[in-house]
């Protein structure tokens, strides 16, 4: 039964270890990725790419540059957020593909495609600043991922705790082209949840009149 979103909210939680007995069905694995293929993102550029490891081998070799966390073996599936690189640059192509998804007329387009060569001028003069723009964009569909899951009672835990050269060298990622965001193990939880611990609403919201 799924739950509710202010059900998921209160079920997610970061989960330290899996059930190795329990494996998410395609459908629902399918349902977590379209999550975060919908996410929103900057200019719509969707600068990301989804890795799904069901490989135990390969989760092996990942683990020690992961700083040994057991999410990363004992989960059902393991997916590696990329942030990309080259794809944003206007120069790629793909920028102006993607905004041509929306039917425009060549002058429109070119208006575009000028607001983000010069808005984000800056941002795109080396890969440090492009990563630093695109893997923030990630956080979009890491949420939106990690709440698909929970609504689904399936647990999740994001993780940024690895040796992120270590890892892209192992997973022979071109870093041209993409770099290490986050990992997420998705699975299902084999210990009781912790207590949700979370500031009172009136520490961190401030109304402004």
């Amino acid at each position: 039964m799924e739950k509710t979103f202010l059900e998921a909210l209160e079920f997610r939680h970061a989960c330290k270890i899996f059930d190795e007995t329990k494996k998410i069905s395609d459908e629902e694995l399918t349902y977590i990725l379209e999550a975060g293929r919908k996410a929103p993102s900057s200019f719509g550029m969707e600068p990301w790419k989804f890795l799904v490891i069901t490989n135990k081998e390969l989760q092996e070799k990942l683990k020690p540059v992961c700083w040994d966390q057991a999410q990363i073996t004992t989960c059902s599936h393991l997916v590696i957020v990329l942030a990309a690189i080259d794809a944003v640059r206007p120069e790629s192509g793909i920028v102006e593909r993607k905004f041509k998804r929306r039917e425009m007329p060549q002058e429109k387009l070119d208006m575009y495609l000028n607001l983000y060569a010069n808005h984000l001028k800056q941002t795109l003069s080396s890969d440090e600043n492009i990563y630093a723009w695109t893997t923030k964009q990630t956080v979009f569909a890491i949420e939106n991922m990690m709440m698909a899951a929970a609504i689904k009672g399936i647990d999740s835990c994001p993780i940024e705790g690895f040796e992120k050269e270590k890892v892209e060298e192992i997973l022979k990622l071109d870093t041209t082209k993409y770099q290490l965001s986050t990992i997420i193990p998705f699975g299902y939880r084999i210990n009781p949840q912790s207590s949700q611990l979370r500031e009172p609403l009136e520490n961190v919201v401030e109304y402004i009149k």
